[in-house]
């Protein structure tokens, strides 16, 4: 199996002060994505990043951990459902290049996660 965490996204509401703190804390510079209304610092690990987006907020949404799906996005959705589930945001292409797919889901307890695949 891949490693089980694919993917952790921390929001931000001033990505300037967001990644002068993490580049600071962590000892490392972030890669700066620009998709518009969406913007992106990735960690050089290709494990995570900032991101800053009109509907990720912090705090109350918080930190969004995806889960690797070994290539089967398709069936992880359906067993979320299946699972009684809700899918919250179906999969989507991840708009850098050779990146692949995610979606985001609200598991049993409500808590709310990301699968990240093909």
């Amino acid at each position: 199996m891949k490693k089980l965490i694919s993917w952790v996204e921390i929001p931000a509401t001033d990505m300037k002060r967001a990644v002068t703190f993490y580049e600071k804390v962590l000892g490392f510079e972030l890669e700066l994505l620009d998709f518009g209304e969406e913007k992106m610092a990735c960690f050089p690990s290709g494990e995570g990043a900032i991101s800053l987006a009109p509907d990720f907020k912090p705090g109350s949404t918080g930190v969004l951990v995806s889960l690797n799906t070994e290539d089967d996005l398709d069936g992880s959705l359906l067993r979320v459902e299946k699972a009684g589930g809700l899918i919250t945001v179906p999969k989507t292409k991840i708009e850098a290049e050779g990146r692949g797919h995610f979606a985001v889901f609200i598991d049993s307890e409500g808590n709310k996660l990301g699968l990240y695949g093909n």
